[in-house]
């Protein structure tokens, strides 16, 4: 497994092509901070955080289901949102995070690594180079 450097992931920052305007980007913490940010400084739109956790730092299950951290302290209703992750492996932070935006116009998903309406890779083994 090689590990992609962070200029190769940005060249794909910036050649991934969206078909929708968003309203919101969306990070899921702490995984989906970075790419959201990156996300948010070429997009230009408003920018908010879901904390929710189901997995430790080496990537075992906490809890038997995804869990809110904190509440959404944000508007999200009638809003165009792409929801951002690092790594969608199960489906179920993000499938939680959706089901969580409910009453958004769409959401869409984006991840660095897995399967999403957006996607940079797809790949079984990927390390993302800030995690040290």
């Amino acid at each position: 497994m090689r590990t992609k450097s962070f200029a190769e992931i940005l060249i794909r920052f910036r050649e991934i092509e969206f078909h929708e305007k968003f309203d919101l980007v969306v990070a899921i913490a702490n995984g989906g901070l970075i790419p959201a940010a990156i996300l948010n400084q070429r997009l230009g739109t408003e920018f908010q955080v879901l904390k929710i956790n189901l997995r430790d730092n080496n990537q075992k299950p906490k809890y038997d289901n995804p869990k809110l951290l904190t509440p959404i302290d944000f508007e999200f209703k009638n809003k165009t949102i792409l929801l951002v992750e690092d790594r969608i492996k199960t489906g179920a932070t993000v499938n939680f995070a959706v089901e969580l935006l409910r009453g958004a116009t769409i959401v869409k998903t984006f991840a660095v690594n897995g399967n999403a309406d957006y996607a940079l890779y797809n790949e079984d083994c990927f390390r993302f180079p800030w995690n040290l």
